[in-house]
């Protein structure tokens, strides 16, 4: 159990000027960018490897006005991408967080890549819903699991030390709310404690605990949950003993297409190229084009909590640059066929039906009009076949509200001032998706983690040197 202890004037043995919680995308870049301001670092991870969410992701980080976007002749700019993040979230993020954040985006993706060697390109086939411009860029696998593996090289060659296997339990606090130090535990149920000058919170929200999924995300607190186990909240819970602000908790990502029962995510190209979802009677159920966090609880509402997402072979030659995607057919779970009824049956859903709901897709995307559920398909080619189909279910991927931050990432208290020495980026900071599963725009995840967890580690390490 997390917990504050208020120890003023407790000795260290041990003493490190910048401490951060969690090895994901947001705690690596934190210590990188910690590391180049001049400053020595901990990074104190509880997994055995730093994995995170992050690895689960797509590994996606969206950013505007990039070389990579100029290269392709796409027109960008970070106003055009703050209008978007708040157009989605429905103008409830703190504007100047979003501000913040849409021009570091670029900046932090492009240091990544000239001071780390990522090897970011951006993906120019498809676009994501809410986003006026294609600004996904990822490594060449499209897969958290190589983000998260080159951030923790780079760190590894940087010589930042990665201490794993270790849990924090306990932030000791001096008289002013300053975190002086902390304790953690190790597998074999050893404590250790070290001092700080300066913490950075970067071990995402709290979508493990289910208990606080029940209290804030009532909807979904028996969905399938596709996040890091060990995002159990600690960073809310530390922050609300501290006094911290907290804002918009009910604030999550879910996504609507997760193969079921394998657990792989299937990309949303496949609903954003012409694709559709069906249930197990195969009839459509809604728009499923308004975006996947959304889609989630829409799944969930279906027969069994489950549905179908029915795409073809050129749409699936776009989703295999997925890792996850290429998995998925692996294993089989991206069922195949010529026609219809043949895939109808594969599905076990009703041949007739699946065959009517799809024929008046044909039709919408013909005469370009809307359907009844408002969704428009004007522009998106017939689908042809041979057809392709996956059963998927919706999860809740991790929480988008936490504790307030200003735009140098320091946590601030419930009268908006700065707490001493705190710093909080990714998941554990209220992110800029709003109070509700459709204010997400895609990527915002990884976008808070790379961007917040830069400027939190330039502003740590400043404040240590």
């Amino acid at each position: 159990m997390s917990s504050i202890v208020h120890r003023p004037g407790k000795a260290f043995d041990a003493h490190v000027p910048v401490v951060i919680i969690g090895a994901g995308a947001a705690g690596l870049v934190a210590a990188l960018a910690a590391h180049e301001a001049g400053a020595e670092v901990l990074v104190i991870e509880r997994d055995p490897l730093p994995r995170g969410s992050t690895a689960l992701s797509a590994g996606l980080v969206p950013a505007a006005g990039t070389r990579w976007q100029r290269a392709a002749g796409i027109v960008d700019d970070p106003g055009l991408f703050a209008a978007d993040i708040m157009a989605k979230a429905h103008h409830e993020p703190d504007a100047v967080l979003v501000d913040r954040v849409s021009r570091e985006a670029a900046p932090a993706i492009e240091w990544l890549a000239a001071s780390h060697g990522l090897a970011f390109s951006l993906i120019t086939d498809f676009g994501y819903p809410g986003h006026s411009a294609r600004r996904m860029h990822g490594l060449p696998s499209r897969s958290g699991e190589e983000l998260i593996n080159a951030l923790r090289g780079a760190a590894e060659r940087a010589d930042i030390s990665i201490l794993c296997d270790a849990h924090v339990t306990t932030l000791f606090a001096g008289e002013d709310s300053s975190i002086i130090g902390l304790a953690f535990t190790r597998p074999d149920g050893t404590r250790d404690e070290v001092g700080c000058g300066q913490l950075v919170l970067a071990c995402n929200g709290y979508g493990g605990n289910r208990a606080l999924v029940a209290q804030h995300i009532p909807s979904l607190a028996d969905a399938l949950y596709f996040g890091h186990p060990g995002n159990q909240g600690d960073a809310l819970l530390w922050g609300e003993a501290l006094g911290a602000g907290t804002r918009h908790l009910s604030g999550h990502q879910g996504h609507g297409s997760v193969a079921h029962p394998a657990g792989i995510l299937v990309t949303w190209a496949t609903i954003t190229e012409g694709g559709v979802q069906v249930n197990s009677r195969g009839e459509r159920f809604c728009d499923e084009s308004r975006g996947y966090s959304e889609q989630a609880a829409e799944v969930l509402r279906q027969p069994d909590g489950v549905a179908w997402t029915v795409f073809d072979a050129r749409i699936a030659a776009i989703a295999r640059q997925f890792e996850d995607f290429r998995q998925a057919e692996a294993i089989g779970a991206v069922l195949a066929a010529d026609d219809w009824p043949t895939l109808a049956a594969r599905m076990s859903v009703p041949i007739d039906t699946l065959g009517a709901t799809m024929t008046a897709v044909s039709g919408f995307k013909s005469t370009g009009t809307e359907d009844g559920f408002g969704r428009s398909f004007a522009g998106l080619p017939d689908l042809a076949p041979p057809f392709r189909a996956v059963k998927v279910t919706g999860a809740l991927f991790h929480t988008q509200g936490g504790l307030v931050v200003d735009a140098e990432a320091r946590v601030l208290d419930r009268a908006r001032h700065p707490l001493p020495n705190l710093f909080a980026a990714g998941g554990a900071a209220c992110g800029v998706s709003g109070a509700q599963a459709s204010g997400y725009l895609s990527g915002n995840g990884l976008l808070m983690a790379v961007t917040l967890g830069r400027i939190a580690g330039r502003a740590a390490g400043a404040a240590a040197t």
